[in-house]
């Protein structure tokens, strides 16, 4: 059984630390600045004793002269003071107006005595060990303050009177101490008070203040309970606008959480429209690259199915089968070699999207755009001699920097563009100018123009004014998409505008600074 309870407790689980339960903002502020308050009136209530205390001993130093010299004016009244025999009990007993408490000792030729004055006036004697504390008291000044034996403190001072006499009286300190420690009492009543009211002030103001701040937690909370890592996501949350006023330091902060949801809430969409291109992209691409492929297998397939027929038939093949296999196999082999062209046209151009997007594939130098233009155009005139072809461009060249051969596919896929999807007939102008700081390329045509359901996709992937696969006609959709691309990595735009008799593409590049005249 020890074993065993051993055992188990040897594989019992560590105990976990308590952990200390830290104190609200709100908390650690009232603590901190009550204590602050409270050392700062504490001070003040310190030094405020201690200077009072030093004008009450002052003040009770002067009363103390006035009633030793009293005292010792009214010691020349007794009988016998002149032969050396007045004593401090019948000095007591014969003096008048001598406060309560007064203690007088009276050292002459005959002796030494002491008395003092009780509350009820009555005179009470000194013991021999009261003499001897307070002649002990007085080695270091005229002045001494002295806890007497069964008497009380007193503050004492010394002095002589007349030739015959030396004389010690004292007042007790109980008017001064009583008198700081009514102060003292009614300090710490009054900073008690104060600090109570000041906590429940300073508690309803950081309480009041802090609600901004709470609504931001809040409004955070709420904001990291939601699902966000996948879907169509729309964050609403916000910090109310009367607690989130950027003026204020709490409130900033309710508008920069406001600020950074927004700018949240819209990389979301971004991301969720991203994810749907890219869904609708690998789509189109899937379909587009199905297409080639199945017509390659089909046509490998016939190919190898008449050769497997010819093979059959061996020495008895006739010479009409052998023909019309060998015209089955150059058929297929033309078209699976239009299949493929389509297919290496495909993958290069996504290949051109994707080198684009990474910010490579130009090569930058000093392009002569107007000359681009004319020869875009001359090659448009011998694919389509059909339309009609015009050319506006001044007689100075356009100079720009950028990649040549680039801008040559821009112009050319506009025009193919316009040839495409206009009838024969349409006339197309292109036309090149600088305005301003701006090299500006126009393609317009008379055409019918562009369907207005596609006109707000039309730079996207795959987008085709067609809905046809043609390649006639619908294209793969990726010629204006790369012409957009191609302008972002010159830092340049594309915009079309678009009406039946009216289209127009204008491409507008930075234009390079002419060169300064010698």
């Amino acid at each position: 059984m020890t074993a065993t309870i051993e055992g188990a407790a040897a594989t019992a689980p560590p105990a976990r630390p308590r952990v200390r339960k830290r104190w609200t903002l709100q908390t650690r502020l009232i603590v901190t600045v009550v204590s602050f308050v409270a050392l700062i009136l504490l001070a003040v209530g310190l030094a405020t004793s201690a200077i009072l205390g030093g004008i009450l001993q002052q003040q009770l130093d002067n009363d103390l002269r006035e009633v030793a010299n009293q005292a010792g004016g009214q010691m020349f009244g007794q009988p016998g003071v002149f032969g050396g025999d007045a004593t401090a009990e019948g000095t007591l007993n014969e003096a008048r107006g001598l406060p309560t408490g007064f203690l007088l000792v009276v050292q002459s030729a005959s002796g030494t005595d002491g008395a003092y004055l009780s509350s009820d006036n009555s005179v009470m004697p000194l013991s021999a060990d009261n003499l001897t504390q307070i002649r002990d008291a007085f080695r270091d000044g005229s002045y001494a303050t002295l806890s007497i034996d069964g008497v009380g403190t007193y503050r004492m001072t010394t002095g002589r009177v007349g030739n015959a006499y030396v004389i010690a009286a004292g007042l007790p300190l109980s008017s001064v101490s009583s008198t700081i420690t009514q102060i003292l009492v009614t300090v710490g009543l009054v900073t008690t008070g104060g600090l109570l009211v000041l906590g429940a002030i300073i508690a309803f103001v950081i309480r009041r203040s802090l609600r901004p701040l709470r609504s931001v937690a809040d409004t955070a909370a709420r904001v990291a309970a939601q699902p966000l890592s996948s879907g169509d996501v729309t964050i609403t949350e916000r910090v109310p606008a009367s607690e989130s006023d950027p003026t204020d330091e709490i409130g900033a902060v309710g508008a920069a959480l406001n600020t950074l949801l927004d700018h949240v809430d819209e990389s979301l969409t971004a991301r969720q429209r991203n994810e749907e291109r890219m869904r609708a992209f690998v789509a189109d691409a899937s379909h587009e690259l199905r297409t080639p492929l199945a017509a390659i297998r089909g046509y490998s397939e016939l190919s190898l199915r008449s050769l497997r027929q010819t093979q059959d038939a061996g020495e008895h093949a006739t010479k009409s089968q052998l023909a019309t296999s060998a015209e089955y196999s150059q058929q297929s082999l033309e078209r699976i070699q239009s299949a493929s062209l389509r297919m290496t046209t495909l993958v290069e151009d996504l290949l051109l999207l994707a080198r684009l997007d990474e910010g490579k594939e130009l090569v930058y130098g000093a392009v002569d755009l107007t000359r681009v233009v004319v020869d875009a155009v001359a090659d448009a005139q011998v694919a389509g001699p059909g339309h009609s072809w015009e050319l506006d461009a001044g007689e100075e060249p356009v100079i720009v920097a950028g990649d040549a051969t680039r801008l040559h596919q821009v112009v050319a896929n506009l025009l193919t563009n316009a040839r495409v999807h206009t009838p024969e007939g349409t006339r197309v102008t292109a036309s090149v100018a600088v305005e301003g700081d701006e090299a500006v390329v126009r393609v317009s045509d008379d055409g019918p123009g562009i369907d207005p359901a596609v006109a707000h996709e039309l730079f996207e992937r795959f987008a085709r004014a067609d809905g046809s696969r043609a390649r006639q006609t619908g294209g793969t959709g990726l010629g204006l998409s790369i012409a957009k691309a191609i302008m972002t990595a010159h830092h340049g735009s594309i915009t079309v505008q678009s009406e039946p008799g009216a289209t127009v593409f204008e491409v507008r590049l930075p234009a390079r600074p002419a060169d300064p005249v010698a």
